[in-house]
């Protein structure tokens, strides 16, 4: 289809900058005929609610130029042609490589990524001006072959009463996809490594306690047809899908911050770029006090780094890092040699 079939470029002003969207007309998602400029108002209309949770971080751009169900790649450096205006920082890729990331200093930012066909804003744990603190703990619910949402449901009960108990308040949010995010917001004073090891300590916890639901195992062949709590997520430069994003599915899902009190009853799958907005106008953001009440997760970590000191290995990393200090063997079980096959 020829790039004047897909309409001229229409200037959208937000916070005060006018942002060009091209070939508006373009359709992302085919099923729904939903527009990149559906999308951008999409953005808008959500703003209010997104961009407290989003300011000042730096994301990865998952982009679809031609929308969901055609080609789609990550897209780490925004180039030096992009415009003056944008706000970015230098970030480490997983192996250590610099790259020059989008900051979304405001919606505007936002509104330039959908733009470019953006489905997907990978949000890295920190804000750009205080890199060194990570503040905010995600688990992710990861559920096994076999399982359903009600398995994730229970799962994600289970998380928030863990935190309850520890003095902890939690926040949940839909993934968009098969799964939930509980994150908690914390105070300066951790960085990465300290909140990967707390959410050691939750998954470990959790997998003791409930042990016909729950699983702390990072090898999917000892999963055990069990929800996966993926402390990994927690990583350094590790970046996760965002809040109030549109996940590049058909049916244009959206990853929803909920209430606690909805988790039972939500239907993921309904939560879409078409439903989001007027539901978020009718019942408020979720999370909108989540930056007013930062947690402390000391007790955690001081867990997780006393079973280091009693001997008990890290967590397997994900093969992309480099071997960390006190992890066992990186080994998938299966592959491992057996004593009697040990030379």
């Amino acid at each position: 289809m020829a790039k004047a079939e897909h309409g001229e470029p229409i200037e959208l002003v937000v916070d005060g900058r006018p942002v060009s969207i091209t070939n508006p007309n373009k359709v992302l998602f085919k099923k729904l005929g939903l527009t990149k400029l559906d999308l951008a108002n999409y953005y808008i209309a959500v703003g209010s609610a997104l961009m407290p949770w989003i300011r000042d971080r730096p994301v990865l751009l998952e982009r679809y130029p031609n929308g969901v169900g055609d080609k789609s790649f990550f897209q780490k450096r925004i180039p030096d042609s992009a415009p003056e205006w944008l706000t970015t920082t230098t970030v480490l890729t997983i192996n250590g490589t610099p790259s020059r990331a989008l900051v979304i200093a405001d919606l505007a930012h936002v509104l330039w990524a959908a733009n470019q066909g953006v489905l997907g804003l990978h949000v890295w744990q920190y804000r750009a001006d205080r890199p060194q603190w990570s503040d905010e703990l995600r688990i992710d619910l990861d559920p096994s072959p076999g399982q359903n949402f009600d398995h994730i449901r229970e799962a994600a009960m289970n998380v928030r009463l863990y935190f309850a108990e520890h003095g902890i308040r939690s926040y949940v949010k839909t993934t968009g996809s098969k799964g939930m995010h509980v994150y908690v917001r914390l105070v300066d004073g951790y960085d990465s490594f300290a909140v990967r090891g707390a959410s050691i300590t939750v998954a470990r916890d959790l997998a003791r306690m409930h042990p016909d639901l729950i699983t702390d195992q990072w090898w999917k062949e000892l999963r055990g047809g069990k929800v996966f709590v993926d402390f990994n997520q927690n990583a350094p430069h590790k970046n996760v899908f965002g809040a109030w994003g549109v996940r590049p599915r058909v049916g244009a899902q959206v990853s929803t911050p909920i209430e606690w009190d909805e988790v039972m009853d939500v239907m993921p799958d309904e939560l879409t770029m078409l439903t989001v907005p007027d539901r978020l106008a009718e019942r408020g953001d979720p999370w909108a006090d989540m930056d007013a009440d930062p947690q402390d997760i000391g007790g955690l970590f001081a867990k997780f780094a006393d079973e280091i000191a009693d001997g008990i290995p890290d967590a397997p990393w994900p093969p992309v890092y480099p071997k960390m200090p006190n992890e066992a063997p990186r080994v998938q079980p299966s592959r491992a040699k057996q004593p009697d096959q040990a030379e």
